[in-house]
């Protein structure tokens, strides 16, 4: 008997709508408390992914694509589902994100077909597991969320208690793996575009940042040395978000389309495809560039929510952070995390760029729950997190 079958019918009902029922913090500030977390109910379950060796893969020029693999994870378990009110995280390379067990089955069957489709279409190892939350527990570690409203549109969840970053090591192990689909198998990636051309930095250069806890150090100590970053970038200007309030700089980006046709296609021959996806985007382009309203759809509203919406700094049993930093706070950041790095509290890695880069998930443009995944557009977080394994 599973663990889904033990559990009265009411109970599960309860435990399925979990993370709905999380109250929403709209101040990140807080969410270096551990006690703003609460434990996932013992009968969901993690499931992450991530891109085999994706430091070659940005080293060949492909920092777009392993981009756009990693929130296509996302946006094919949103659409499987039939929601994005759920527990994720976008890491640049991956993804993770939790589920109640009464939708494993299409959760495995999705990202099964994801490592096909990310093998298939663009030569890329997609690797994928699957762990019960009673068996992260029964490793010592836990999984706890919260809930970070970036707007009054979207929200996100924060991870904490080391059961993301347990999962995946299992998984780097060849442990839970997920297999590989049938020949020709693709997600729904419905939504999911990476269009927008790369942002510049404004104060300085784009740094994105990983901070890891060692096993030496207690959430106390970590949550510690987390507020010291945070108040540290908030001398910067807006907290260092990377994308201007009015949204990034309307241009044409013309590997985003490429690799949106490529991605999105089916079985439509890819020339026709991006054909039409072509006359789309100009389409587009025009509304964006003179700010035309078309109907109930508002250009102007749409880029000041994708600003709002960003998804650029997160908690994920770590810290992640993409930041429009200034040199001197870039100096304080390294400060406060060299100092905790020597007591044996963290580790961390730090990659500069001078561009950012936006990868969007829009269920529908007239909502304002779309959600837009920031990185660094020279590797981001994978080259920052390169840097933890040397």
């Amino acid at each position: 008997m599973n663990v889904h079958e033990q559990i009265p019918e009411a109970q599960a009902q309860t435990s399925a709508r979990f993370y709905e029922a999380l109250d929403v913090t709209a101040s990140f500030d807080v969410l270096t408390e551990p006690s703003h977390y609460k434990p996932v109910p013992n009968d969901w379950f993690v499931g992450t992914a991530d891109i085999v060796n994706s430091t070659g893969e940005i080293a060949n020029g492909r920092y777009k694509t392993v981009n756009m693999v990693g929130a296509a994870v996302i946006s094919a378990i949103a659409n499987a589902i039939g929601s994005n009110t759920f527990p994720y995280v976008f890491g640049g390379d991956g993804a993770s994100f939790a589920l109640h067990v009464s939708q494993r089955e299409i959760a495995e069957r999705t990202l099964a077909d994801l490592r096909r489709w990310a093998s298939e279409k663009f030569d890329i190892e997609l690797r994928a597991a699957i762990a019960p939350a009673p068996d992260i527990r029964q490793a010592g570690v836990d999984v706890r969320v919260a809930r970070f409203a970036a707007s009054s549109g979207a929200d996100y969840a924060m991870f904490a208690g080391g059961g993301l970053a347990w999962v995946d090591e299992q998984m780097k192990a060849g442990h839970m793996m997920v297999g590989l689909s049938d020949p020709g198998a693709e997600p729904d990636l419905t939504g999911l575009s990476c269009r927008w051309t790369n942002v510049q930095a404004e104060q300085g250069e784009i740094i994105s940042l990983v901070v890891l806890p060692t096993s030496g150090a207690s959430e106390r100590d970590f949550a510690d040395i987390a507020q010291r970053v945070v108040q540290a970038i908030g001398g910067l200007n807006r907290a260092g978000h990377p994308v201007p309030v009015n949204g990034p700089r309307v241009g044409w980006s013309s590997p985003g389309l490429n690799l949106e046709a490529h991605s999105l296609r089916g079985r439509m021959p890819v020339w026709l495809f991006k054909c039409s996806l072509f006359f789309k985007t100009l389409f587009s382009w025009t509304l964006f560039k003179t700010d035309l309203n078309v109907g109930s759809f508002d250009p102007v509203h749409y880029k000041r929510m994708l600003s709002a919406n960003a998804d650029y700094r997160k908690f994920d049993d770590g810290l992640k952070m993409t930041l429009d930093c200034d040199p001197k706070t870039r100096a304080k950041i390294e400060a406060i995390l060299s100092e905790a790095e020597t007591r044996g509290k963290i580790r961390y890695g730090l990659f500069a760029q001078s561009e950012a880069m936006v990868t969007c998930f829009v269920p529908s443009a007239m909502e304002d729950d779309h959600v837009h995944f920031i990185d660094g557009a020279a590797g981001g977080y994978a080259q920052a997190a390169a840097q933890l394994k040397t």
